[in-house]
């Protein structure tokens, strides 16, 4: 081999090896930009948080998605309940938790409306929790007490509640929930005054209720239906603009005089806000084909809940207007926690 055929070989090897290192470095970077616990993650079980008692529509949906989840991660996805302060603790928790992957909030509706609720609230829903996914809308549902409250529509219970003002008990999932702002509503609709009544959540309520300790609700369709189905409650209307699929004969509350009254309750999945977004994206991706998929409908179906699933983007999207109009409801209403 002559001078220039080693002069060519040594050129090819330089280059080589530069490209070789200009690869990996360009590896090492992508890494580095995913941040901590990104590459290789889940590596152990992940928590999801729900904020109230077991047996509620949150744990309900959240025990559906962490099934399909473990399976499509590979590790288990294990429901955590941290219920009180109408949601806002287990909310606190996960905000404040390692921004990992590791632990996540199945957040709700609530969360918007507390911001405005309470006076002091030791995290910003908006700034400490990134979303990930809006899995399901469950319509609310006003339902009484079929043996101990005789109204059989919503005029005959408007009736009832202007006979004896602040003598008609309506039980919510806490103070700051959407159960306890449709009751706001409702009453400032009615011109009735209700005694309102907050519990936990959805189990403890669903007790009272039936025992007759409260004479009516407006939760959401999951934890009632079953009873409404039994007799045991009487389903007058649901709070949203359009009819439930799993009670097509009860009407909207719009239908049943209160023009415009149109309120649900969506939940969704949301992280620590500094979790690297590659997780934040895979979590999404997971999550949006579980819930697209026709097994997860069909168990929606099964507890009157529609299923959702979108990007990021629009569920932040959706936090940011649904804040702003529960801020001017929660004022209208006079509502204020400390």
């Amino acid at each position: 081999m002559n001078a220039s055929s080693n002069a060519r070989l040594h050129r090819r090897i330089v280059l080589q090896a530069t490209a070789i290192a200009l690869g990996l470095g360009s590896t090492a970077l992508a890494f580095a930009q995913q941040g901590p616990g990104a590459a290789g993650w889940p590596a152990r079980p992940i928590s999801l948080v729900v904020p109230f008692p077991a047996g509620g529509t949150t744990d309900v949906l959240a025990r559906a998605l962490a099934d399909k989840l473990s399976q499509s991660l590979g590790q288990p996805v294990v429901v955590e309940s941290k219920p009180g302060a109408g949601a806002t603790l287990g909310a606190d928790y996960v905000a404040k938790a390692r921004p990992d992957g590791y632990t996540l909030l199945m957040g709700a509706v609530h969360h918007t409306i507390a911001t405005s609720v309470y006076r002091k609230l030791p995290y910003d829903f908006q700034k400490d929790l990134a979303p990930v996914t809006v899995v399901a809308m469950v319509p609310n549902v006003l339902v009484v007490n079929a043996a101990k409250t005789p109204a059989k529509n919503v005029a005959e219970l408007v009736a009832l509640a202007k006979a004896a003002p602040e003598k008609l008990a309506y039980g919510s999932n806490g103070n700051g929930t959407a159960q306890h702002l449709i009751g706001t509503q409702f009453q400032a609709s009615t011109g009735t005054k209700l005694l309102h009544v907050p519990y936990k959540g959805s189990g403890p309520l669903t007790t009272d209720l039936l025992g007759g300790q409260v004479a009516m609700s407006f939760d959401t369709i999951t934890p009632v239906l079953q009873h409404i189905k039994g007799g045991k409650l009487r389903a007058l209307a649901v709070t949203i603009a359009r009819r439930s699929s799993v009670l097509p004969d009860v009407p909207t509350l719009d239908e049943a005089g209160l023009k415009g009254f149109d309120i649900g309750t969506w939940f969704g999945v949301l992280a620590p806000a500094a979790t690297p977004k590659e997780i934040v994206a895979r979590l999404n991706a997971e999550m949006v084909k579980i819930i697209h998929s026709p097994d997860f409908a069909q168990r929606m179906q099964a507890i009157g809940a529609e299923p959702l699933g979108g990007t990021q983007e629009e569920m932040a999207r959706q936090i940011r207007e649904e804040t702003a109009k529960f801020a001017k409801l929660v004022k209208e209403g006079g509502v204020a926690i400390e």
